[in-house]
């Protein structure tokens, strides 16, 4: 990796691009601007598309009939860096120690796209073109659920129909192992408002009268499963595929074992649904999880009130078959059928999206296997699902009628999402020779 493409890549990351804070919006689109000027550089015929929120860099080589076409997908956006004491260093000031540079956005997703990049830009600087008509769709809303990438998808169809996506936005199981996500569960989102009294009350004078919103919503949350942390909800199984064998025995091959996720989550022991093991409940099960509540006196010391309300935020975590707004309505006449009528329940749906799952040994899929293997000197790639969502992946197959290879460059420490991301410089190298061989793969395929 030369010093160019490094200070490149330390260029892309001093943009605070944080696509869900308004007063970042003038860095959101001058790193997209960045991007832009960046892909011209390198040859290719680059355009800033405006949306309603921020724009999308659309980038693509002269095409050619009779080659494949490939769409690499990327975002440059990036979460908050909160909380900002917690950094070593500020979080968009990248700094490089022993080979791994600290930033926020550095693996999530700037360092994996920009890989892909300087794939190409040694593609075109060694042979003069590349083997395939190329698409590259960098947007800058995936932070926050990329509210405006479905309806430009939508108007832009035609010109975005392409053969395979490939997207680096996933993880890797260990260092130096090459891994291919070949399915990802889904995800629904939900609110839970419980009101009762106009106002707080003292729980002396009314204590026992009066149903405590917090103490209900308890009850609700806690119904949501049961002794063995399988959902209560009724039907919430009726469409869950099941693990098949071949997963089960990929799965206990690999060196993320129990004992590496205890490590890195810092838990005494892991926990979840009755009969199955850690990674199969991960990957291939789904969940209800509670992200958020409150309610009530939250400062030290007592204040001895009956709240007027309590709030939760809840999402679940969704495997093939199930549909989201399926779950969603199951969800809500879950809880609207165990409140009591002493309190007002009211529950605000959020945002969805469908879970994928592509079969890795057929088609591009063993296209893609093969390139991850000579380009991580004939290691056999892990086939592994992922327990997070990208929704932009179900909207591609929907709209472009297409499948997505996930061909993630993320550590398990990269410490996504929270202080002190970091990316190593050799999956920067990584991912430059996996772009270079999978389009060469893609081509023959």
């Amino acid at each position: 990796m030369d010093d160019a493409s490094i200070g490149s890549f330390l260029e892309l990351l001093r943009f605070p691009s944080i696509s869900t804070q308004p007063e970042h919006r003038g860095d959101v689109g001058a790193c997209a601007q960045w991007v832009q000027a960046r892909f011209q550089t390198m040859g290719l015929e680059a355009e800033l598309c405006p949306t309603p929120g921020h724009p999308v860099v659309l980038a693509r080589n002269a095409h050619r009939p009779g080659r494949r076409t490939v769409l690499i997908y990327g975002h440059y956006d990036v979460q908050p860096a909160d909380p900002i004491e917690m950094w070593e260093h500020p979080p968009f000031e990248p700094r490089i120690r022993d080979g791994v540079v600290t930033a926020r956005g550095a693996t999530d997703n700037k360092g994996q796209f920009f890989a892909h990049m300087l794939g190409i830009e040694a593609a075109l600087r060694e042979k003069g073109e590349l083997p395939i008509n190329l698409i590259f769709l960098v947007e800058g809303e995936e932070e926050v659920g990329s509210p405006s990438l479905v309806p430009f998808l939508e108007a832009n169809r035609e010109r975005l129909l392409c053969d395979v996506i490939a997207i680096s936005d996933t993880g890797m199981v260990a260092r130096g192992h090459p891994t291919f996500s070949y399915g990802l569960r889904g995800l629904t989102a939900l609110e839970v408002r419980v009101t009762g009294p106009a106002t707080d009350l003292h729980s002396g004078i009314y204590g026992g009268a009066v149903a405590n919103p917090a103490a209900v919503l308890a009850r609700l949350l806690a119904s949501l499963h049961d002794a063995d942390y399988r959902v209560t909800v009724p039907g919430f199984y009726e469409r869950v595929r099941p693990i098949e064998g071949w997963e089960r025995e990929t799965w206990a091959a690999l060196p993320m074992n129990e004992a590496a996720i205890r490590e890195l989550t810092g838990v005494p022991q892991l926990d979840g649904e009755a009969g199955y093991n850690a990674l199969e409940r991960i990957w291939a099960r789904p969940t209800a999880e509670i992200n958020g509540m409150g309610s009530g006196y939250q400062g030290p010391g007592s204040k001895t009130v009956l709240p007027a309300h309590a709030f939760a935020k809840l999402t679940f975590r969704l495997v093939p078959d199930q549909d989201p707004i399926e779950v969603q309505d199951k969800v809500i006449a879950h809880l609207r059928a165990k409140c009591p009528p002493s309190v007002r329940l009211e529950i605000e749906r959020g945002h969805s999206g469908a879970p994928y799952l592509v079969d890795p040994r057929e088609g591009f899929g063993s296209a893609a296997a093969r390139a991850l293997k000579k380009t991580f000197g004939g290691r056999e790639p892990a086939l592994v699902r992922e327990g997070g969502s990208v929704p932009i992946v179900a909207d591609f197959k929907r709209i472009l009628g297409v499948d997505t290879l996930l061909l993630g460059l993320a550590l398990p420490d990269c410490r996504i999402h929270a202080p002190n991301e970091n990316f190593p410089l050799e999956n920067l190298e990584y991912g430059m020779r996996l772009n270079m061989v999978l389009l060469e793969e893609i081509a023959a395929a």
